[in-house]
């Protein structure tokens, strides 16, 4: 028997880091690209966890094994919060991370550094059949910096800078991000009230043929 959880996320950066937190609790994770025919699944919700809830449940339901999602994304107070649940598509539906960033910094650069502050926020929503949604949210507070530095992370990491670490995401390793961010936070917080409620233990399934 083996506890095992789709990844309701195209996105590889972070499918690769929750694979990574989760083989510490010996959890096999499911990229849904892997599963047949995985439905599109529209975000229309108005809030992060609006978003995190309708993919994990979808996908929960429609194979009826657990499914964790999240939304994240980041919040510029400068722009009232934007980018926001549009954090991926900031530049258009198919924009990639350096069409994202040369929009943000675009409209940030007229703004001073003691201005720019910025958190990136991560709702994650991990669905069970037979039991309730359960949803957490985390942030992770910094400034924008209007030039990139690092090589690691994805979307926005380059220009989110720590003022504590004195270095950007990108900077930084990916055991120290995942000690630090956003979902790193969110995912520890879940693993807490999982091993609180022994959800994993009560939820074993047998590994696929």
């Amino acid at each position: 028997m083996k506890t095992q959880i789709i990844l309701a996320t195209g996105n590889k950066g972070k499918i690769r880091e929750f694979t990574k937190m989760f083989s510490k609790l010996s959890i096999e994770t499911i990229p849904l690209s892997s599963m047949e025919n995985p439905p599109t699944i529209i975000e229309d919700g108005q809030t992060f966890f609006e978003n995190a809830i309708k993919k994990a449940e979808t996908i929960s339901r429609t194979y009826g094994l657990p499914a964790l999602a999240d939304d994240s994304g980041l919040e510029v107070d400068a722009l009232g919060g934007d980018p926001g649940i549009y954090s991926a598509r900031f530049a258009g539906p198919q924009a990639t991370d350096k069409e994202n960033n040369a929009k943000l910094i675009s409209l940030l650069n007229q703004t001073s550094m003691v201005n720019r502050t910025a958190r990136y926020v991560c709702a994650l929503a991990l669905s069970i059949p037979g039991k309730e949604t359960m949803v957490v949210e985390e942030t992770c507070e910094g400034l924008i910096t209007l030039t990139p530095k690092g090589e690691n992370g994805f979307g926005y990491d380059p220009y989110f800078y720590l003022p504590e670490w004195g270095v950007t995401m990108a900077q930084m390793s990916e055991e120290q991000k995942n000690k630090i961010s956003h979902r790193g936070k969110a995912l520890k917080k879940l693993e807490q009230l999982l091993m609180k409620e022994h959800w994993l233990h009560l939820y074993s399934i047998k590994e696929r043929a």
